[in-house]
């Protein structure tokens, strides 16, 4: 049977290395464990990110000096 996961070398800001270390062991988790849910729920992010902007993509553009006129004329500053 193929081992499908694949090795990566990943260098990690010491305070973070030793939090993630102390995570790990106290939720009996590896590290691989842990750091493969984190990449998994910030892809999945940026995919919901991505279908927001095309639902969005056919809405005309406003600019900044727009909004600020509609925000003084309704009070809000």
């Amino acid at each position: 049977m193929e081992n499908s996961q694949k090795r990566a070398t990943v260098y990690f800001d010491p305070a973070l290395h030793r939090a993630l270390r102390l995570k790990a062991a106290e939720t009996d988790r590896s590290m691989s464990d842990l750091i493969n849910e984190a990449v998994r729920l910030s892809l999945v992010e940026d995919a919901e990110d991505h279908l927001a902007f095309e639902e969005r993509s056919g809405e005309s553009d406003l600019s900044f000096e727009t909004v600020v006129k509609e925000l003084k004329r309704s009070g809000k500053i």
